[in-house]
């Protein structure tokens, strides 16, 4: 089994998540690893630097947008960036690892262009966007108006779909589950 770069996207509620949390629990023999994020905000709680993130400062940052060290990052605040080094995915490949990439739709597709055919993106659809609305109604964490704007958000991310080289529905988790590790598996018992 070779190792290779997996990319996840998917709107918020759709579970792509628990699907992702699943795979690399249930199935250690595909020697997955999420890919560690770079941020430039502060460590929260018990978060180390080089396992959950690693921690710049924004200068730091920034220098490493202009060396084009990042395959793909986002400015989600003034100041307040997330991406992925390049530098870091070849270390975790060498490893032995196949990396992970939970990634919002836009750094799906920069990095499935990055890495071609080395890559396998997935996306992870929502049966329908009224199953989506009772998904997130139905984790009662977020006011009604957050819905909304998740929802619009929702129905932009899903116009990506077409740029991913599968699109997993997940309307029975156990279904979409098993779709995706055989789809995984498949793509890295390929010669």
């Amino acid at each position: 089994m070779k190792n290779g770069l997996l990319i996840f996207s998917a709107p918020s509620g759709s579970g792509k998540s628990t699907i992702v949390n699943w795979l690399m629990k249930e199935h250690p023999e595909l020697k997955l690893a999420f890919s560690i994020s770079c941020t430039s905000r502060a460590p929260r709680g018990t978060e180390q630097n080089g396992v959950e993130y690693f921690f710049l400062t924004p200068e730091e940052f920034k220098a490493k947008i202009e060396a084009d060290e990042f395959l793909e990052y986002e400015e989600v605040y003034q100041d307040r960036f997330y991406g992925t080094l390049k530098s870091q995915v070849e270390n975790q490949l060498e490893a032995g690892d196949s990396v992970v990439f939970d990634v919002d739709v836009k750094g799906g597709v920069n990095i499935k262009k990055f890495y071609g055919g080395r890559a396998l993106s997935i996306f992870v659809q929502p049966p329908s966007v009224e199953e989506l609305r009772r998904r997130l109604n139905g984790r009662g964490t977020d006011a009604p108006e957050v819905i909304e704007q998740r929802l619009a958000k929702a129905n932009y991310e899903l116009t990506f779909a077409p740029q991913f080289d599968h699109i997993v529905v997940n309307d029975k988790l156990e279904k979409a589950e098993q779709e995706v590790y055989k789809l995984v598996s498949d793509f890295l018992n390929q010669e």
